[in-house]
C-alpha cells in the first residue's frame, strides 16, 4: 500500500495533470497500429480551423470525442483517434496581412499554441498522425486526386456569375454575402462572369440521395437537410413557345395539373433569351436597366432573406401548348437561374409566391383545380389553394383527380412532342476556385498550343511561393504573380501559364479523415490496406453547422476515392453526433458579444479535469450548454471531496471485519446499478451528465457507509471495490484524476490498461419488499415490490391489485395513504 502522506492533503491538479500528461507524452500511451486481432473503432472530431485559441466550443467537442475514445480502449477496442488542422483559407490570409506576418508562418505559430492547449486538456489524440492540409505532403496528394478526377470528366471548367469582392479580390460563396457585403471586410460584393473549376458532384446525386437511407447512426435531422438539399423533384418539362419567333421557354413543373392556370411566364434576370428577347419591343433599355437593378440587389441580400417580389413586363408573349393561350413573359427577381430552367410557368391560383406577384401587377388568376365541396372566385382569393381536387377549365383533362391527371397530362405532352417526364434535382455543381494565396494550387497548365494539361505527377506539389515578405501588401493572389504563373508546358515544351486558382478549403476537408490511416505513406494518398482497416470512422463528432456541405463534400470524396481505387467503403462516417453550443448570457460565445470564456484561465485556476468534467456533466452533448460559473465550481468540490475521501479511507488503516455483511450487500447492489446505468448511457447516447450524475450517487452511498457508526458501515475490502470500480468509471472524463488515485491506492498498472467494468445482473438486483394492501384499514392482498419504489408507484399497483378492485369497485376513492416500505391503505 503506498504511504498516504506523500500524496498531497488536497488535490493538487497542477501537478497531477502535468505528471501524468508527461507520462503518456513519454510512453507513446496513444499511438496505434493496424492490429487484424482487434476489432477496431476510429472516433474522430471534426478537426479545427488554427485560429490561435482554442475556447469552450473546442473543449466540449474534444472532451466527448476523449470520452469516447478512452472508454472504447477499456472496452477492448484498437482504438484511432487522431488530430490535425484544417489551416488553409482566407481568414488566415487576412489575419497574416493584420499581423503584418506571413499566413503559413501565423498558421503554424498558432498551431503550435492550439496543440499545447489540446495537450493540457490531457486528450488521448495520437499525435504521431498529425498534420495541417497547408503541408506540401498532404496537398500534393491532393493535387493527384483533383487531376485523377479531372482525367475521369469529374472536374471542368466554365463560365460562371460569381460574387466578386473587389477589395478581398476573391469569389465569396453565397453563404458569405451579408447584407450584399464581404462577411470579412464589409466591402459591396458586385457580380462577375469569371472562368472556374468545377467537381461534378451531380455525377453522384442519386447515390448520395440513396445511400442516406444506411446512415442509421446520423440524427434525422441531418439526413433530412441533406436530402433536402439533395432535393429531387419529379415532373413535366416542356417548352412554351415565344409568339412570334421560333425561340421557345423550356419549363420544368411538378404540378402539371394546373398547367391549364398559367396566366403569365416569369424568367431570371440571368436568362439567356433575356438579350434578345426584348429586341423591337421599344422596352429594351428599361428592361435592361431593371435586370441590372435586381442583379446589384442580390448582392446586398443574405441567403436566407426573401425579397420583396418584383418584375417587369418584357413586351413579349409566350403560347401554352396545352390550350393555346397567349401569357405574358415578365422577368422576376424571384426565379432563380441556378434552379430548374431559370424560367416558371406561373400558376397564380395554386402557387402562393405566383398569387403575390399577380395581386402586385394585376395579373389574371385562373383556378383550375377544386378541392371537393369548394368553389373558388379569382377576384375574392386571399391565398392560393395548393390542395389536390377535381380538375376544370383543363380541356379533356377536366372532372379528373387532380393527383391521377398529373400522369396523363405528362403522357399527352409526350405523345404530342412538346414534353416529356423529367427528374431534377437542386444539389448543383461545386465550384472549388478561389482567387487567393492561402491555398491548395490547382495542377493545372494553360497552354496556347496544347490547351489545358495536368502538371504531370512527378512535379507534384505544385508549391506555393514562398517569397512573400512580411509587408502587408504582399499576400498577393497567385494571378498576380508573374514567378509563378510562368512556366513550361509539359507536352509541348513551349511558355505556358500555370492556373492560379486555388482549391476552396472544403476539399482538403473532405477526405481529410481517411488520411488519418496512413498520413506517413509517401507512395500515394492512401494506402488501401490501411484504409480499409481503420475506414469507415465509427464515430464523427462535430457542430450540426457542418450538416450540409462538409458532411455532403465527404461523402462526394468517398465515393470518388472508392471510384480512384483507394477506398472500399461507400460512406465516410457511420455514426454521427452533433453537439450543441455553448451559451452564455443566452447567446453563442463571440468575441463580438464579449462573452468568451477563456479556457486557459479555467484550466490555471480549476484544472482539465475539473473542465472537463464540466463540459461533459452540464448538458447533454446533443443540447446547447448553459456556461455557469457556479458549475464548474461544483465539479471541482466533487473531485476534490472524492480525493479526501479516498485519501483519508486508506490513510486510517480502517478494520473491516466487524462490518455486517448486509451493509455490503447494499453497498454493491449501487455499485453494480451505477456501472450497469454508466455504460448504458455511454453506449446508448453518450449521455456522459446523466453517468456523472450516477457516479455521483454511488460516491454518496459509499461515502455515507463510510461515516456510518461501527457495525454499520460496509468493509474495507467492499469499500476498495467500490472505490477502484468508481475510478474506472470516472477514468474516461477526468482521466489525470482517476490516474492519480488509482497509483495511490496501489491497484496494479493503471486505468487505461484496464478493462471497463462488468455489471452483475444479480448484485444489483434490489431487494423486495412485501407491501400490504388495505382497503379501509382492512387487509385485502399483499404485493411484492423493489426496495425503492416510490409512493406513486406503490399506489398505482394497489389500485390495479385484482383483489383490490373487489372491494373500492363502484365507489368513490377518498384518499390513499402510502406508509414507506410496509403499506398502502385505500380510503373508499
Amino acid at each position: 500500500m503506498s504511504n498516504h502522506d506523500t500524496y498531497s492533503s488536497h488535490y493538487d491538479f497542477k501537478q497531477v495533470e502535468t505528471k501524468w500528461q508527461q507520462k503518456w507524452e513519454l510512453s507513446s500511451a496513444y499511438q496505434v497500429g493496424e492490429d487484424t486481432d482487434k476489432e477496431k473503432y476510429y472516433v474522430l472530431e471534426m478537426f479545427p480551423y488554427p485560429s490561435g485559441r482554442i475556447h469552450m466550443g473546442h473543449v466540449r467537442n474534444y472532451s466527448i470525442g476523449d470520452v469516447v475514445a478512452r472508454y472504447k480502449r477499456m472496452r477492448g477496442f484498437n482504438v484511432l483517434h487522431p488530430m490535425g488542422w484544417d489551416a488553409f483559407g482566407l481568414p488566415a490570409e487576412n489575419a497574416a496581412q493584420k499581423h503584418n506576418t506571413h499566413p503559413a508562418k501565423w498558421t503554424y505559430e498558432n498551431i503550435d499554441y492550439m496543440r499545447a492547449q489540446l495537450k493540457q486538456l490531457g486528450l488521448s489524440y495520437d499525435w504521431q498522425r498529425e498534420f495541417a492540409t497547408c503541408d506540401p505532403d498532404y496537398y500534393r496528394w491532393e493535387q493527384k486526386i483533383f487531376i485523377e478526377m479531372y482525367q475521369r470528366g469529374l472536374v471542368y471548367q466554365r463560365v460562371t456569375t460569381v460574387n466578386w469582392c473587389e477589395n478581398c479580390q476573391t469569389v465569396l460563396a453565397n453563404e458569405q454575402v451579408i447584407d450584399g457585403a464581404c462577411w470579412r471586410c464589409d466591402d459591396q460584393v458586385e457580380p462577375r462572369n469569371m472562368n472556374g473549376w468545377f467537381f461534378k458532384i451531380t455525377d453522384y446525386t442519386d447515390e448520395l440521395l440513396n445511400d442516406l437511407q444506411s446512415l442509421n447512426g446520423w440524427p434525422e435531422k441531418v439526413v433530412t437537410m441533406q436530402n433536402n438539399w439533395i432535393g429531387k423533384s419529379t415532373g413535366l418539362t416542356c417548352d412554351f413557345k415565344i409568339d412570334g419567333s421560333e425561340e421557345a421557354i423550356s419549363i420544368f413543373t411538378t404540378r402539371p395539373d394546373t398547367i391549364f392556370g398559367v396566366t403569365f411566364m416569369s424568367l431570371a434576370p440571368e436568362h439567356p433569351l433575356l438579350a434578345t428577347l426584348t429586341e423591337g419591343t421599344g422596352k429594351e433599355k428599361e428592361v435592361a436597366g431593371f435586370i441590372d437593378d435586381i442583379l446589384r440587389e442580390k448582392q446586398r441580400q443574405s441567403v436566407q432573406e426573401e425579397p420583396e417580389k418584383r418584375g417587369m413586363f418584357t413586351g413579349r408573349y409566350c403560347i401554352n401548348p396545352f390550350n393555346g393561350d397567349k401569357i405574358p413573359i415578365y422577368v422576376a427577381n424571384f426565379v432563380l437561374m441556378e434552379y430548374g430552367t431559370g424560367a416558371v410557368m406561373a400558376v397564380p391560383a395554386h402557387d402562393q409566391r405566383d398569387f403575390e406577384f399577380a395581386r402586385a401587377y394585376d395579373l389574371t388568376i385562373k383556378p383550375v383545380v377544386i378541392p371537393e365541396g369548394e368553389t373558388f372566385d379569382p377576384e375574392f382569393m386571399h391565398e392560393a389553394s395548393t390542395v389536390p381536387g377535381k380538375l376544370i377549365d383543363s380541356g379533356q383533362f377536366s372532372e379528373l383527380d387532380s393527383i391521377d391527371a398529373q400522369g396523363k397530362i405528362i403522357d399527352f405532352a409526350r405523345e404530342q412532342g412538346f414534353g416529356a417526364p423529367l427528374t431534377t434535382y437542386r444539389l448543383r455543381d461545386w465550384g472549388i476556385s478561389r482567387q487567393r494565396y492561402w491555398g491548395a494550387p490547382i495542377p493545372m497548365i494553360h497552354c496556347d498550343n496544347c490547351g489545358v494539361v495536368p502538371v504531370p505527377f512527378e512535379q507534384l506539389p505544385v508549391l506555393l511561393p514562398e517569397d512573400i515578405t512580411t509587408s502587408t501588401d504582399e499576400c498577393r493572389p497567385l494571378h498576380q504573380r508573374p514567378d509563378f504563373v510562368n512556366t513550361i508546358c509539359p507536352a509541348c515544351r513551349k511558355e505556358a501559364r500555370r492556373e492560379t486558382d486555388t482549391m476552396d478549403t472544403f476539399v482538403e476537408s473532405s477526405w481529410y479523415f481517411a488520411r488519418f490511416a496512413c498520413p506517413d505513406s509517401d507512395e500515394t494518398p492512401l494506402e488501401r490496406d490501411r484504409s480499409d482497416y481503420w475506414l469507415p470512422v465509427d464515430q464523427y463528432i462535430g457542430g450540426v453547422e457542418h450538416a450540409i456541405l462538409h458532411l455532403l463534400y465527404s461523402r462526394f470524396f468517398t465515393k470518388v476515392l472508392r471510384d480512384l481505387g483507394y477506398l472500399s467503403i461507400a460512406e465516410p462516417f457511420t455514426n454521427l453526433l452533433t453537439q450543441g453550443m455553448v451559451i452564455k448570457d443566452g447567446a453563442k460565445m463571440s468575441k463580438s458579444k464579449g462573452n468568451v470564456v477563456d479556457p486557459d484561465q479555467l484550466i490555471s485556476q480549476y484544472g482539465a479535469d475539473t473542465v472537463r468534467l464540466f463540459s461533459l456533466f452540464a448538458a447533454p452533448p446533443e443540447r446547447d450548454l448553459e456556461w455557469n460559473v457556479q458549475g464548474v465550481e461544483g465539479a471541482s468540490r466533487f473531485l476534490n471531496r472524492v480525493y479526501r475521501l479516498v485519501r483519508e479511507f486508506y490513510g486510517s488503516n480502517v478494520d473491516g471485519t466487524a462490518y455486517s455483511s448486509s451493509d455490503d450487500t447494499a453497498l454493491l447492489r449501487k455499485l453494480h446499478q451505477t456501472i450497469k446505468k454508466v455504460t448504458y448511457d455511454i453506449e446508448d447516447d453518450f449521455h456522459f451528465n446523466t453517468a456523472i450524475s450516477a457516479v455521483m450517487e454511488l460516491f454518496n452511498t459509499m461515502s455515507s457507509s463510510l461515516g456510518s457508526a461501527a457495525g454499520k458501515g460496509a468493509s474495507t475490502e467492499t469499500v476498495s471495490e467500490t472505490i477502484r470500480n468508481l475510478l474506472l468509471l470516472l477514468y474516461p472524463m477526468v482521466p489525470h484524476f482517476s490516474s492519480e488515485l488509482w497509483e495511490m491506492m496501489d491497484f496494479p498498472e493503471t486505468p487505461e490498461e484496464q478493462l471497463w467494468p462488468i455489471h452483475d445482473d444479480e448484485k444489483a438486483r434490489e431487494e423486495l419488499l412485501t407491501i400490504v394492501l388495505q382497503v379501509n384499514g382492512k387487509v385485502r392482498s399483499r404485493i411484492e415490490v423493489s426496495a425503492d419504489s416510490q409512493d406513486q408507484v406503490l399506489q398505482d399497483l394497489a389500485m390495479a391489485d385484482e383483489k383490490v378492485n373487489r372491494f373500492i369497485e363502484g365507489k368513490t376513492v377518498k384518499k390513499v395513504i402510502v406508509v414507506k416500505k410496509k403499506l398502502v391503505n385505500i380510503v373508499v
